[in-house]
């Protein structure tokens, strides 16, 4: 876990080892987990008019291979040419066992101690040898559809029966991630798809050889609700530094980092509501200056009803499908950022300040800004030229946008324009401390991010 913020101020953009990665543009790199294969089609619309670009859906070889040698992709078919209709992509998970090939073994809960009688995760020659060739079937089969296959979910803890085993997981990886390539060379591989960011585990699978076969590495960088987003970098870092100790000689290609699931739930013991939007948002950016082109939001509606259960909460949804806060900012920043890539994050000397300078072509600049520590006001050092103008977009505690704007008569200064009484209303106070003057941007700062278009203003760091 991070003990201490990492200040990092600009940062050099990673080359991707494939083409199917989408570019650190916002939103092509926006996901979220799913539970579901056919129908759902209105869960599909709100994803998509979110601004969300991938779904994470299990892609369970027990379902597809009920028989020895026989493949049914029917369920997959349905939902990959629904997310086609609507614009988003797929990352699948090569996962669970089949009883076809492996044994039931006891495995116990560690949190519960509780046993439970499951398929035993392949483990043998024949069953490894069996899950590689459904794997490869699966990639042939939706070859072209510019889907990500992900090897497997979480094998570092209870999802590998009946115990985690780093080498069992990595020879199972590298069987799958060969299978893959002899079918079709261009597809998109990730793995390991750990729980947080286990180094020893991760170490285990690279030391076999599977860099050489993997476009990016996924690992689900779950924490304590005690430490926001932001806190990812340090684990980050010393990924990367594993990375490129075990890269591929002599190219020493760049293999990017994939945050594949990761999210806060909001149940009684979690966060609330407004924090949830908070992190759903800043989730997305700080991995984005990390250099992290893909981020998995878990979970797309909340599981259940239960505001005590962990487990029924982690949604951007309810479940009946009503937008939640983290729903509403979550849709406020794809659409306010669009097209905008981080330029760099300024220096207003505070590690626990974000505040990101992003770029477009052809557009003003903008600015996504927010704090870890209290609410406070900020000056940029910024060159604004006559009939300057900053416009300001945050979201409220229910997730819902508001708009103001400050303008910069020549030789005058400015205080805050609002588009309605409305929109002054849910600024709140902070409001009132914009300023625009020639030399100088005064900005609040909250925990939840506002993005500012800079028009005739240009920031300086």
């Amino acid at each position: 876990m991070r003990k201490r913020l990492c200040l990092c101020f600009c940062l050099s953009v990673l080359p991707l080892a494939a083409a199917e990665l989408p570019e650190l543009v916002l939103p092509a790199g926006v996901g979220v987990n799913i539970h579901f294969t056919r129908g759902h089609e209105r869960d599909l619309d709100l994803i998509a008019a979110a601004g969300f670009k991938f779904i994470r859906m299990d892609f369970g070889w027990a379902g597809t291979e009920r028989q020895r040698g026989q493949y049914d992709w029917s369920d997959y078919d349905e939902l990959t040419g629904n997310l086609e209709k609507r614009g988003l992509r797929a990352l699948y998970i090569f996962d669970y066992s089949n009883p076809l090939y492996e044994e039931t073994v006891t495995s116990r809960n560690p949190v519960t101690g509780q046993e439970h009688r499951d398929t035993a995760s392949p483990q043998h020659p024949e069953s490894v040898a069996a899950f590689a060739r459904w794997a490869a079937a699966a990639a042939g089969h939706f070859r072209g559809r510019h889907i990500l296959w992900e090897i497997w979910n979480e094998p570092n803890i209870t999802f590998w029966k009946p115990k985690p085993d780093a080498q069992q997981y990595s020879t199972l990886a590298l069987a799958t991630c060969k299978a893959i390539r002899a079918v079709d060379p261009q597809a998109t591989i990730l793995a390991p798809a750990t729980s947080e960011v286990p180094l020893a585990f991760i170490e285990t699978l690279f030391a076999a050889g599977a860099l050489e076969y993997l476009d990016a590495v996924s690992v689900h960088p779950y924490r304590s609700y005690s430490k926001p987003p932001e806190t990812a970098a340090e684990d980050y870092q010393k990924l990367r530094a594993l990375i490129e100790r075990y890269a591929p000689t002599p190219q020493k290609k760049k293999t990017p980092i994939i945050s594949g699931e990761w999210g806060y739930a909001s149940h009684r013991r979690g966060v609330s509501l407004e924090k949830q939007a908070d992190f759903i948002v800043r989730q997305q950016l700080a991995n984005l200056l990390q250099g992290v082109p893909i981020s998995i939001w878990y979970d797309w509606k909340n599981d259940g009803p239960d505001p005590e259960e962990r487990e029924h909460n982690f949604g951007a949804m309810t479940l009946d499908l009503q937008p939640k806060p983290a729903y509403c900012a979550l849709q406020t920043m794809t659409r306010e950022l669009a097209g905008y890539r981080i330029a760099r994050r300024l220096n207003v000397g505070s590690e626990s300040d974000f505040v990101l300078l992003l770029a477009k072509a052809k557009a003003p600049q903008r600015l996504a800004a927010w704090t870890l520590g209290e609410p406070h006001a900020v000056s940029l050092p910024v060159k604004a030229g006559s009939k300057s103008r900053v416009g300001l977009v945050g979201s409220q505690p229910d997730g819902q946008p508001y708009r103001f704007e400050v303008e910069r008569a020549p030789g005058k200064s400015a205080g805050a324009k609002t588009t309605s009484e409305t929109s002054l209303s849910a600024a709140g106070p902070q409001a009132a401390t914009v300023k625009l003057e020639a030399k100088t941007l005064v900005l609040p700062l909250g925990a939840s991010p506002v993005y500012v278009t800079l028009a005739g203003v240009i920031a300086m760091d």
